[in-house]
């Protein structure tokens, strides 16, 4: 029962696919009818309209069934160009002129960045009274007084490490 319901659906599908394929075959048959010429289509590919591009690309493959050598240069130029050239998917992502741009931009996030890193400096408080150099090698002598970490540690035998000094 339900493998019926799921074949009309398809039918009435396929008709329906059938007739807008008249249509299209219709239609293609009225845009044959202008001819655009082939000579720089590089320089007027961007500003056709689509159905202008669909009639050049039809153009050139009716052109491309005949022998290659009977085709004028200007006909293989502009069937390369329509394959290969930089439009549609091969639009180059960047246009020329971008990476001074790029590398401006870039340029002043840095320097933005250390600016704020510099301000961000000044108006910091002095740093703690632990991070002088007396203070750490006071570090030093309580851990050896207090045998911290004894086996691999400052108070250890042969340690020859700088232990808790961080300054310079």
């Amino acid at each position: 029962m339900h493998a019926v319901r799921l074949v009309r659906p398809i039918k009435a599908a396929n008709r329906q696919f059938s007739r807008s394929l008249a249509t299209a075959t219709a239609t293609t048959t009225r845009v044959h009818d202008t001819v655009i010429p082939l000579s720089n289509v590089e320089a007027q590919w961007e500003k056709m309209t689509a159905d202008e591009q669909l009639t050049v690309h039809q153009q050139l493959e009716e052109l491309q069934k005949r022998d290659w050598r009977s085709l004028s240069l200007d006909e293989k130029k502009a069937a390369y160009y329509i394959a290969f050239g930089p439009h549609g998917p091969r639009a180059p992502l960047h246009p020329p002129g971008s990476v001074p741009k790029l590398i401006l931009a870039i340029s002043l996030g840095v320097g933005a960045g250390g600016l704020l890193f510099l301000s961000s400096r000044a108006f910091a408080g002095p740093p703690p009274k632990t991070m002088t150099k007396e203070w750490q090698e006071a570090s030093n002598e309580r851990a050896r007084e207090l045998n911290l970490d004894p086996i691999t540690g400052v108070p250890s035998e042969g340690y020859s490490g700088k232990g808790f000094v961080q300054s310079k």
